[in-house]
């Protein structure tokens, strides 16, 4: 499969699993390893450290005029002005990792003015490597991804993610948990976003939602949705998500039923409370997303936006 790869996608598979083989070593004795708290509930590790900088020496050895954005170092490296953005995430399910529970993954996308052109998930515990190129199909190691064909939330599998976070809206989840819950055969929470939304591609999950997520958390997988015939927004249905901390996925009728559901719990605020503010990421890195602003996102409603990110016509999908 390698071979038919776009070239950009190839080197991205490279650093996907340059990273992976240093995780995979660490593995190996978890009892030495050298754990940091960025905020309550939140590490960051040596490994994460290291699986991000050989993923961005491997793609700006590759591309040394591209632009990065990756979680731990932000747009430190890479140029400041390129219409091509790597978002990565070098270890997505950090405190599975720390705890030896075998679901974590590296997540690497490129987005193209703002558009989401080419995507990497790697599993390193299972070898399992998820790709997807914009109108050229996600894959799953050589097997074509295609979304599943439930049609009723009844008998869906739903992916989801608790809030962890200080600062996380934990009673407003517990609310949507319960909406979906009552709705649904079952729901699910391994603990990598990324991979969950590839889960969602391959058809193992039916659906999927979370809050908090950051850009890499989602960026690679929101393309394997797309691309497997699936559908991915905020929880009001817009294309608006990559920014929002809010997502929800699925195959195309659970996907609207999803939405349903999950539309009361948006982060949308009425305009004539609009002085009202939402914590800002404490993950997000300051130099890409540096402000606190807002657009239109609905009729007399404001939707809480980063300065600089991309408006509705800009984005991904």
């Amino acid at each position: 499969m390698s071979t038919s790869l776009h070239p950009m996608l190839n080197i991205a598979v490279k650093a996907a699993r340059a990273a992976g083989a240093i995780i995979n070593r660490a593995s190996l004795d978890l009892d030495v390893l050298k754990v940091a708290t960025k905020s309550t509930n939140d590490f960051v590790t040596e490994v994460d450290r290291a699986a991000e900088q050989a993923i961005i020496d491997t793609l700006l050895g590759a591309y040394p005029g591209h632009a990065i954005l990756a979680e731990e170092s932000g747009r430190e490296r890479g140029a400041k002005d390129s219409e091509y953005l790597w978002i990565i995430d070098p270890l997505d399910g950090t405190t599975n990792f720390i705890h030896g529970f075998p679901v974590y993954a590296v997540s690497i996308a490129l987005a193209y003015r703002g558009k989401i052109e080419q995507a990497v998930v790697y599993d390193p515990a299972r070898n399992d490597l998820f790709v997807a190129s914009k109108g050229r199909g996600a894959f799953l190691n050589d097997r074509r991804l295609r979304v599943s064909k439930r049609t009723r939330i009844q008998d869906a599998l739903i992916g989801t993610g608790f809030p962890f976070r200080k600062g996380d809206n934990f009673k407003r989840y517990v609310k949507m948990f319960e909406e979906v819950m009552q709705h649904c055969a079952g729901l699910r929470r391994p603990g990598a976003a990324a991979l969950d939304l590839c889960y969602v591609a391959a058809g193992w999950y039916d659906g999927f939602f979370e809050t908090g997520l950051s850009p890499w958390d989602i960026a690679a997988g929101s393309l394997m949705v797309t691309e497997a015939g699936g559908l991915i927004g905020n929880f009001t249905g817009e294309a608006d998500f990559l920014y929002q901390r809010e997502v929800v996925a699925g195959n195309p009728k659970v996907y609207g039923q999803l939405v349903q559901l999950l539309a009361p719990y948006t982060r949308v605020i009425p305009t004539d409370s609009a002085d009202a503010t939402t914590p800002a990421a404490a993950s997000t890195p300051p130099a890409a997303l540096a402000t606190a602003g807002s657009a239109p996102a609905a009729k007399k409603a404001v939707r809480v936006r980063k300065a600089g990110t991309p408006r509705d016509d800009s984005a991904p999908f």
